[in-house]
């Protein structure tokens, strides 16, 4: 996928999105839910004009840093070479954002038949699982991937250090789609405790390769 069709694509959906909260806008309440607890319950609310227009903008600015780390990256060329993949990707993260914001919507409606972690952590075993998949792609960068000092000073530590990692993400990935059959706690252990320990662990990881190499 292009530069150019993703932005469009990502465009088209956030205006969707926004339109359809204009045209909710007289049906929704003047606090509207904004967050939930571990246990699926609602603890947090915002303003109608907030609730709708929110997350339609910080997802715009994602979009404009998603676009402009490419450009500035001294590695951009590195980029370059996995861009295709990271188009999709930016697409897939928009479209859980406007998933959530739908979600969002529906529950200040009155749709409130529904687990908000059941609903949300599916989606966020899909993307954790094509993080993984992008890892496998991805060339030392300073923006995307897993950057520590020592990805970012070897190719060779950066290469074994995301294919482990691609199998890490895609395994928390699984884990948190299941969370989302159970819900409430369980869920949320399900979805924080693997990737919290992957990434722990690949810190570990590439420091250990880069002392072997360096030492070699």
């Amino acid at each position: 996928m292009t530069t150019r069709t993703t932005t469009i694509v990502v465009l088209l959906m956030l205006a969707a999105a926004t339109l359809a909260g204009l045209l909710l806008w007289n049906q929704l309440p003047d606090q509207m839910a904004s967050h939930w607890n571990v246990n699926d319950q609602v603890d947090g609310y915002m303003s109608k004009f907030w609730g709708v227009f929110l997350l339609p903008l910080i997802t715009l600015a994602m979009l404009a840093l998603f676009l402009v780390i490419p450009a500035i990256d001294p590695l951009k060329a590195n980029i370059a070479k996995f861009r295709e993949v990271f188009n999709l990707f930016i697409v897939l993260i928009v479209a859980f954002m406007v998933y959530i914001y739908g979600l969002t919507l529906a529950w200040s409606l009155g749709y409130t038949g529904f687990k908000m972690s059941g609903a949300m952590l599916p989606a966020i075993g899909l993307l954790f699982i094509f993080a993984g998949f992008m890892m496998r792609k991805a060339r030392r960068n300073f923006f995307i991937g897993i950057r520590t000092p020592w990805t970012l000073s070897s190719d060779t530590v950066w290469h074994k250090t995301h294919q482990l990692g691609a199998v890490l993400f895609m395994i928390s990935g699984v884990l948190a789609f299941i969370g989302g059959i159970f819900g409430g706690l369980t869920a949320f252990w399900l979805m924080f405790i693997p990737i919290i320990g992957s990434t722990i662990f690949l810190l570990v990881y590439s420091y250990v390769l880069y002392q072997r190499e360096t030492n070699a």
